[in-house]
């Protein structure tokens, strides 16, 4: 297993099949991503997991963390979140958060983030922020 730095047209793929497979392809792909760091967890040649890091000041915001159905539960996004978390600490941020999907909120829990209570949904999915502090 290795983390790589990616391109954002690497992520398109898996966050489509992963977590929008009833949307168009298009509604995957982020206005901003051209201005994110991305990183991918590759076994082999495969790439497995994608996550997109967004940083504005002193903050830094996670989108579309996915990882292939049939390589999940196998502490892969545990691995990836714990690279991000130091990339924001290398580069001496104070913040880092994500809209997580509700069902998912006890994931983001063990690494110490917490709910915010602002919660929103889209294209019906529930969503709440989560952030950690550091």
């Amino acid at each position: 297993m290795e983390i790589k730095t990616i391109k954002a047209s690497d992520t398109w793929q898996i966050r489509h099949e992963v977590m929008w497979p009833d949307q168009p392809f298009e509604f995957v792909k982020l206005e901003e991503d051209d201005l994110g760091f991305h990183f991918g967890v590759f076994e082999g040649d495969k790439l497995v997991s994608i996550v997109s890091c967004f940083i504005e000041g002193k903050e830094m915001q996670f989108r579309k963390l996915a990882t292939l159905e049939e390589y999940q539960g196998k502490g892969i996004a545990s691995y990836l979140l714990k690279h991000i978390l130091e990339f924001a600490k290398s580069k001496d941020l104070k913040k880092v958060w994500c809209n997580a999907r509700s069902n998912k909120k006890a994931f983001y829990e063990k690494f110490g983030m917490k709910d915010t209570f602002r919660n929103f949904v889209k294209a019906g999915q529930e969503f709440s922020a989560m952030e950690v502090v550091f």
